[in-house]
């Protein structure tokens, strides 16, 4: 179990490291063939700040283990909400932005019930995956626009991108891919050899150990925002991410690996991540109109509800 422990973290650090030379390689080669950083930010600079997640969960549907990706998208909704934002509020009260009310609070509501309708028949299939690509394409349609209108893209470093050659930056590309798969798959492996020693099925080890690793930057970004007073990207970056992991990962399982999922998984760990998000909205509806905060004694009940849903799950796991 050691050895499978260290190559998870080994996993995680591939992972990100990978997305990142992967991300770079690719924007300092469309820069090199004349393609606008515009471009550049909304396409190849996005995707790789989801590539860890993406890439996990892909590789785990493709080799039959689609539990695992499903726990790792709901436990990290779960981690963001319970964990990485309730720390934040304790650690800082929140002022959530306006903008929530009409734009980011509603994608997340939409997005997660929708993902409760597909997931109540405990089948996850590829209408399913059909229709969280739709509305995925919808939001990247709608964000595309808005950021070529408003001329916000995510940030590029052009001073770096100028410096690298078209070799180079092919080589980037393709070792920051390798390193994609190769510990995508790597973690994969170990976290299914976990779940085979200690007698648990991969939808726990999804919902803990990957769903965990994935969300520490998330947790790290929160508290990082607070401490430095910018409460809307605490909360935007938690918001954002949660609509993201069910978006982009639930898909994998229904295209790749489609069939009947466990029970649990709806009626234990999806209630959670709904009971969550809902008061997450309640909290941020009522702070922004009431002209309070998110504060510590929220932040406190998310925490709570975390280790109430972690505590029910270690009970039924050893049940």
């Amino acid at each position: 179990m050691f050895l499978a422990t260290v190559i998870i973290v080994l996993g995680f650090i591939g992972l990100i490291w990978g997305a990142d030379k992967f991300a770079f390689g690719a924007s300092a080669l469309a820069r090199n063939f004349g393609v606008s950083p515009l471009m550049i930010g909304l396409t190849i600079v996005a995707f790789g700040t989801s590539a860890p997640e993406i890439f996990s969960s892909a590789v785990a549907a493709y080799e039959g283990k689609p539990e695992l990706a499903i726990g790792n998208a709901l436990g990290s909704n779960l981690f963001n909400v319970g964990i990485a934002l309730g720390v934040a509020a304790v650690i800082s009260p929140l002022k959530p932005p306006e903008s929530l009310i009409s734009k980011e609070l509603p994608a997340l509501l939409l997005v997660t019930f929708v993902a409760g309708a597909l997931l109540v028949d405990r089948h996850l299939g590829v209408f399913d995956a059909i229709v969280l690509i739709s509305i995925t394409g919808y939001f990247g349609y709608r964000l595309f626009r808005k950021r070529i209108r408003s001329g916000a893209v995510p940030e590029i470093e052009e001073s770096e991108l100028a410096e690298i050659n078209s070799l180079q930056a092919i080589s980037y590309l393709i070792l920051g891919l390798a390193l994609l798969v190769l510990s995508a798959e790597a973690l994969v492996e170990a976290a299914s050899n976990i779940a085979e020693q200690l007698n648990v099925s991969t939808a726990i080890i999804g919902l803990t150990v990957v769903a965990l690793g994935t969300s520490l930057p998330e947790l790290a970004a929160s508290v990082t925002c607070v401490l430095k007073g910018h409460h809307d990207l605490a909360i935007g970056n938690i918001v954002g991410s949660n609509i993201l992991n069910l978006l982009a990962v639930l898909p994998f399982p229904g295209l790749l690996a489609a069939g009947a999922i466990d029970p649990s998984l709806l009626f234990r760990d999806y209630v959670g991540v709904l009971v969550l998000t809902l008061l997450l909205s309640y909290f941020s509806y009522r702070g922004i109109k009431k002209r309070k905060m998110i504060g510590r004694l929220h932040g406190i009940i998310f925490l709570s509800i975390y280790g109430a849903w972690f505590t029910l799950m270690l009970i039924q796991t050893q049940s």
